[in-house]
């Protein structure tokens, strides 16, 4: 019996649209890196995690580990942990004003509506 030889490929070979399409799988959570080696025959085992970091839309911190749909209860709980954290952000932020409306002796927070508004609330 003979062993197939596999020809040694190169990133090179794989075609930008290729590499596109591999990396989207991947960002949608259809597939795991390792998923994407077997399924299309890449050798190099850190070939695909190289694409993501070169061509994904995403953040390299917040790619999807698994392919599994999560629960309404995980969904729930990341979207309260992302909550607080925005809240968090705001809380930041507002201090950040005050204390420069403190030192510069300003009202960043004052609105101001445009002519065309004032003129419309005065003629309802």
């Amino acid at each position: 019996m003979k062993k197939q030889v596999r020809k040694r490929r190169h990133p090179r070979d794989y075609s930008l649209a290729f590499k596109l399409q591999v990396v989207s799988e991947i960002e949608k959570g259809e597939l795991t890196f390792n998923q994407a080696d077997r399924k299309y025959g890449i050798q190099g085992h850190c070939t695909v995690s190289n694409w993501v970091k070169k061509f994904s839309n995403l953040s390299w911190d917040h790619l999807p580990t698994l392919s599994m749909k999560k629960t309404p209860e995980q969904r729930i709980k990341e979207l309260e942990a992302l909550l607080a954290k925005e809240r968090e952000k705001v809380q930041v932020l507002n201090i950040a004003i005050d204390i420069a409306d403190e030192q510069f002796n300003t009202n960043i927070r004052k609105k101001y509506l445009p002519e065309s508004l004032k003129r419309q609330k005065k003629n309802p």
